[in-house]
């Protein structure tokens, strides 16, 4: 029996009217925003930020939304209370991940690390159900 490797997938980001101008302050744009989900890993980028993880590493995979524009709109965000990334192009509907160990995303060097990742793709549906056939079985 031949097992072939599922072709790596790209989703791109959903922008709502009020999101692309703080967005392209920050090099924010459609073309510059991806999650792509390939056989051994998930790549994530926003603008100038990059998340990049093993898809052995997602433990979780969640939807999520409802989110404050003053809180998610323009750059990639920190949260303080559990340090999880934002990358946010809207505030309505989004895949939050779980990761079981933290991966670097807003800070390049890596001293800031992150146990979740909250990301706005256009199709919401398809990224949970992609990532639960590809991680979580």
């Amino acid at each position: 029996m031949t097992i072939t490797a599922l072709p790596a997938l790209r989703l791109p980001f959903a922008f709502s009217a009020a999101y692309r101008l703080p967005g392209l302050l920050f090099a924010i744009t459609p073309a510059t925003t991806w999650v792509e989900v390939g056989e051994d890993g998930l790549d994530v980028r926003f603008g100038p930020w990059r998340l990049r993880t093993p898809l052995s590493n997602v433990v979780s995979v969640e939807r999520s939304g409802g989110f404050a524009w003053w809180r998610t709109a323009g750059p990639a965000r920190l949260s303080l209370s559990d340090r999880g990334v934002t990358f946010a192009t809207n505030r309505d509907d989004a895949v939050c991940l779980t990761f079981r160990e933290p991966v670097v995303a807003i800070d390049p060097t890596g001293t800031i690390r992150h146990r979740a990742a909250t990301i706005t793709v256009a199709d919401v549906d398809g990224l949970i159900a992609m990532l639960a056939r590809r991680t979580l079985n």
